[in-house]
Parts: structure tokens; sequence; C-alpha cells
């Protein structure tokens, strides 16, 4: 088995699935001209959309805010070489509707970092990329 072989490419449907299996990923954002990436915790919507939760007043709400942005998150076992990563890119906004930012304090993700009033902003995806590597047929010794 070569190593492209290895390679599954996913739906989005199930790239969204794995996603919501795991509670951090990375935002990737651009911050004075430049790439910007910090780890974040997040949710998946019934409807497709992240929802990000962010420490409030933060630079990095104020740079997604209106913005294209990317987001990123994989599992991998280094046992069997193998795993997923999804990227979802979208356009971001941050959740400024009172009721909506309600609901998002009771059913949505917790900051990574505690803050008592969190900041949320939701990622519309546009384009969903997700791969699987399957596991090797030849495991390396570690």
């Amino acid at each position: 088995m070569t190593a492209a072989d290895r390679i599954e490419q996913l739906s989005d449907l199930e790239s969204l699935r794995l996603l919501a299996t795991v509670p951090i990923g990375r935002v990737v954002y651009t911050a004075h001209a430049l790439p910007g990436v910090l780890p974040v915790s997040f949710l998946v919507r019934s409807d497709g959309r992240l929802v990000l939760a962010l420490l409030p007043g933060g630079a990095l709400a104020r740079a997604l805010d209106g913005t294209v942005a990317a987001f990123q998150a994989d599992s991998v076992d280094l046992a069997t070489r193998s795993g997923w990563s999804v990227t979802v890119h979208g356009h971001a906004e941050v959740v400024r509707d009172p009721l909506r930012y309600q609901e998002l304090l009771r059913s949505g993700p917790e900051p990574w970092t505690t803050a008592p009033e969190p900041m949320f902003v939701l990622l519309t995806p546009e384009l969903v990329v997700g791969e699987r590597l399957l596991p090797s047929a030849h495991p390396h010794a570690g």
C-alpha cells in the first residue's frame, strides 16, 4: 500500500461528524496582515455551523468578526499512524444577538481558558476538506 492509497477523502457530512467528536481545534485568522493560529473550544451545530468560544474582548474576536477564517481539528493514533484531519473555511461573525448569546451560554462550548462571559463566534462553512489516513500496513516501532 502506497502512502497515497492510505489517504481517503471524506464527505462534508462525515467531516463535520468527525469534528463533533473533539472539543478543541485551531482557528486560523489574519492579524496585522499575518496569519495567526490559536486553539479554541468549539462545537458543531446541527445546521453545520461551528460555534467557537473565545475570551471576551480579545483581539481574536475582533480579527474574526465579519471575515473569512479557517478552522482545523484532527485526531491521530500514533501507534497505527492513522487518523483524520478536517479543515473548514467560511465566514465568521461574533454573536451579538442577546437571545442567541444567552442560548449559547447555556448550551454552547466553554472557552478553553475560563471566562465568566465568553464571546462566541459562528463560523459558517463554505468549504470543508476532510481526509482520513488509514493505518499503515507496517507500523513503525516507537
